[in-house]
């Protein structure tokens, strides 16, 4: 990519557009587009279309989408799978109406079927039934990858499509009720330590098993694989280790600083037991992540202390 090239992050202000948003910007890249959801509506198909049509940019990286947590997934179930088609649609559809050269599709590690084999390849994808929490959710990112392909295939578009695992960091969202695991217990310990809280509960046994990916690693090899990757089908981001929800929580105990007791609710659901990538493809590649889950969390905790102290003076 031309450091003066014309590129559009559709998703700028959630926590992996931003993360691309900084990586670009380190690198000297200067005519970055961006849209607010105020100004551009992208699941409205007349305003994507005069977007295009008025802006062409070069290159996309297609992280707007509609997200949140397992309670989120399957209470708005026909909101998650028409939002997010409508999204990818307009976008994908209008990238190769003006002449995009390469589109960056991002996906989720929920694409895979509930009960694949451990660590997850890529070749795994549409092998059996999906987690029915989160259905609609991986339904659509599906249908984004199988898009790509699709105008890859028949119009000879340059559009790839990249799988994170579960990613936290700088903007995270920490919603109590429509958080991801990470960001949640984040807030739930703080809230404990600032309440003087004798005890956190935790869903579940704390057995499951979970891989976390720093949203700067995501962006660093987002940037990479713009740069140096160009095949159909999807690759795999993340870290390749995983730990226990336990751990987690006891990791980010320590790093929030809470002293009371840890307690699990075993009556509500663990989720699936394990969900870890297997990056062999990525590595491949030559792209490694950097960031620690430690190094990761402490900045992630800043980074909720920041918003929380704006919302606070707000």
């Amino acid at each position: 990519m031309d450091k003066n090239a014309k590129i559009y992050i559709a998703g700028h202000r959630g926590m992996v557009g931003s993360a691309i948003y900084r990586k670009l910007q380190s690198e000297g890249f200067t005519n970055i587009i961006t849209r607010t959801s105020a100004q551009l509506d992208l699941r409205n198909q007349q305003m994507v279309t005069d977007f295009f049509a008025e802006e062409k940019p070069d290159y996309v990286f297609l992280a707007a989408a509609k997200v949140g947590g397992i309670i989120a997934n399957n209470t708005y179930r026909a909101d998650f799978l028409y939002e997010n088609l409508a999204i990818q649609n307009n976008i994908i559809h209008n990238s190769y109406l003006n002449g995009v050269k390469k589109l960056m599709f991002l996906g989720s590690s929920c694409i895979y079927p509930k009960m694949a084999p451990q660590p997850l390849k890529e070749e795994y994808l549409l092998t059996g039934l999906l987690e029915p929490t989160n259905e609609p959710y991986a339904i659509a990112k599906i249908a984004g990858i199988k898009m790509c392909d699709a105008y890859r295939d028949q119009y000879g578009c340059n559009y790839i499509s990249v799988m994170p695992t579960n990613l936290y960091g700088l903007n995270d969202n920490y919603h109590a009720q429509n958080s991801h695991v990470l960001p949640a217990l984040i807030r739930k310990f703080h809230e404990a330590k600032e309440s003087n809280a004798a005890e956190v509960n935790i869903w579940g046994t704390g057995s499951p098993k979970r891989e976390f990916l720093f949203a700067d690693d995501l962006a660093e090899a987002c940037y990479y694989l713009m740069q140096n990757y160009n095949e159909p089908g999807l690759v795999n981001v993340g870290t390749g280790e995983d730990m226990s929800i336990k751990d987690l929580a006891l990791l980010i105990k320590d790093i929030v600083g809470f002293e009371g007791e840890l307690t699990f609710d075993t009556t509500k659901p663990d989720g699936t037991p394990r969900k870890l990538m297997d990056v062999s493809k990525l590595h491949s590649f030559g792209w490694h992540h950097h960031t620690t889950l430690k190094d990761g969390i402490t900045a992630a905790y800043h980074d909720f202390l920041d918003q929380s102290k704006v919302l606070h003076e707000r």
